[in-house]
């Protein structure tokens, strides 16, 4: 059997990076967690090009234009919703995710959703980056390693 498996280098790889701008103080130390996993991986960090939006809702077209665009060969998506008392989450954490998704399914590149959908803001700040590990490095990984699955088939 022939077994086709994606190496964890990033290195010459192109990665843009969509982070939403809600809920920054998360949010920011996902696109740190992103980052420092992609120069583990080899990756140079000027090869890494982010784009912020207002929030997660608006984060699948911003990384369906950057997949179509043909400079990266894969895009990582990251937000932080946070259950509040009112049925906004829902909405946000499914149709966020469905826009990812389809935006990767239509281009071809790989589109790694990074958005948390936690209960508390306490479970988002253990997912970025303290018991939890990082999100965001996380996403990283999956993309490095959906790129070099993409190139070897």
């Amino acid at each position: 059997m022939k077994k086709i498996e994606g190496m964890l280098s990033a290195k010459d790889m192109q990665i843009g990076i969509v982070a939403s701008r809600f809920n920054d103080f998360i949010v920011g130390r996902l696109v740190e967690g992103a980052e420092d996993c992609f120069v583990r991986h080899g990756g140079n960090s000027d090869n890494l090009t982010l784009a912020l939006v207002p929030g997660a809702f608006e984060i699948p077209l911003i990384a369906q234009r950057m997949a179509a665009s043909g400079k990266y060969d894969a895009v990582v998506c990251l937000g932080a919703v946070i259950r509040g008392a009112t049925p906004h989450f829902d909405m946000v954490a499914n149709e966020s995710a469905k826009g990812i998704a389809a935006a990767s399914m239509k281009t071809g590149v790989p589109v790694t959703n990074g958005i948390l959908t936690t209960d508390s803001i306490e479970q988002a700040i253990e997912r970025a980056g303290t018991k939890a590990g990082n999100k965001g490095a996380d996403a990283m990984l999956s993309a490095i390693e959906m790129v070099r699955v993409i190139k070897a088939l």
